[in-house]
């Protein structure tokens, strides 16, 4: 199971169809809602699936509840040290929990910044810029649940002051949560209020679209095929976050997905094989990216052909993935994200003091644990 977008499938299908030719095995990828995709409990899927594409932050559930077989089996070190060793930033490590590995990386994103470059000279590097654009009712910023809380991780480790990843706690200071939630709400108020009701797919479905007024989003997941020539009617542009502390385009809140095995499958070893081979760097910079996938290995990143047919868009992107944000992974933090990040849009939609809103994702935070 893998999600539906052509990012998502389209590799996975590909890859599918070379792995029969090589081994005889047949594979056959169902596909599932990004919505979905952030939500849905692996332990059903892991019930009905042999293999799962999932996000990192599911790790700490999924290892409670049992429900995922551990890649790292004895006899395959070399291949592993070779994986983590092509790791762009950390991708790969963040599916380590526990002192097992849960996942391989097969796909690296975080929040960048897109804009229309047909429309826009240059993207901002500064926040007074970048509201500025905000201003003219050209900026576009997907606030569906959880997107906005990602948002608010972005800004928050960007400006110095990181949220919490690493145990119980407040997620944030109280004083640096009311500047980060000051700023996000600023923004917010100067995109369209639909923009609520958008993903980072609906957003960049919009920048390309002929006509469009808006010509810039500057937090949203980066997705390759956009910045390929012919995918929509314009294509977009993508670049590294505006540096808005002192050391560049740091703190972006870390996405992407990993290829996991069911505890379940009646067929283990086949999945565990066909995962060690679709996440290796000769898969992940030839039929991966030919076939419509974002990477998740440094060979697809840093090769020149992957780079020119994407207008450089991982050379672009890359210090942003280098130095981003990994999201808390304990079991209970799904559930805070659902929860926090509807109690942040509540917030922004409807008005609430800083203070208030602050005090109220701590507390969900605390509890999560």
């Amino acid at each position: 199971m893998t999600w539906s977008h052509p990012r998502g499938y389209d590799p996975m299908v590909a890859s599918a169809r070379l792995w029969q030719e090589k081994t005889g095995v047949s594979i056959e990828w169902d596909k599932r809602s990004l919505q979905d995709f952030e939500s849905f409990p692996v332990e059903e899927l892991a019930r009905q699936y042999d293999m799962i594409v999932i996000d990192h932050p599911h790790v700490g559930q999924i290892t409670a509840e049992n429900c995922l077989a551990p890649l790292d089996v004895e006899g395959r070190e070399d291949e592993r040290k070779a994986l983590a060793e092509g790791s762009v930033g950390a991708s790969y490590p963040s599916y380590n929990y526990n002192g097992r590995q849960w996942a391989f990386p097969l796909d690296a994103a975080s929040q960048v910044m897109v804009y229309r470059q047909d429309l826009l000279a240059s993207a901002p590097d500064d926040w007074e810029s970048l509201i500025g654009l905000a201003r003219e009712g050209r900026v576009l910023l997907p606030l569906r649940a959880p997107h906005s809380l990602m948002t608010f991780y972005t800004l928050a480790a960007n400006t110095g002051t990181p949220c919490r990843n690493d145990g119980p706690g407040p997620l944030i200071g109280e004083a640096d949560g009311i500047a980060v939630y000051e700023m996000l709400a600023e923004l917010a108020s100067l995109v369209p209020a639909d923009n609520f009701a958008m993903d980072p797919i609906a957003v960049l479905e919009a920048l390309a679209a002929p006509g469009s007024k808006a010509v810039l989003s500057p937090y949203i997941y980066g997705y390759v095929n956009y910045a390929m020539d012919g995918f929509r009617p314009h294509r977009l542009t993508f670049t590294d976050i505006p540096a808005l502390g002192d050391n560049g385009p740091c703190g972006s809140a870390l996405g992407g997905t990993g290829i996991a095995v069911s505890a379940f499958s009646q067929n283990r070893q086949a999945a565990i094989d066909y995962a060690y081979w679709v996440a290796g760097g000769a898969v992940q910079s030839g039929l991966y990216p030919e076939a419509g996938g974002q990477p998740g290995h440094d060979a697809g990143w840093a090769d020149d052909a992957v780079n020119a047919k994407t207008h450089d868009f991982y050379r672009n992107t890359r210090k942003t993935l280098e130095t981003a944000y990994l999201r808390p992974r304990h079991n209970g933090y799904m559930r805070f994200q659902a929860e926090a990040s509807e109690a942040l849009n509540e917030a922004l939609r409807d008005g609430a003091t800083p203070h208030a809103t602050i005090g109220r994702i701590n507390r969900l935070f605390e509890e999560s644990f």
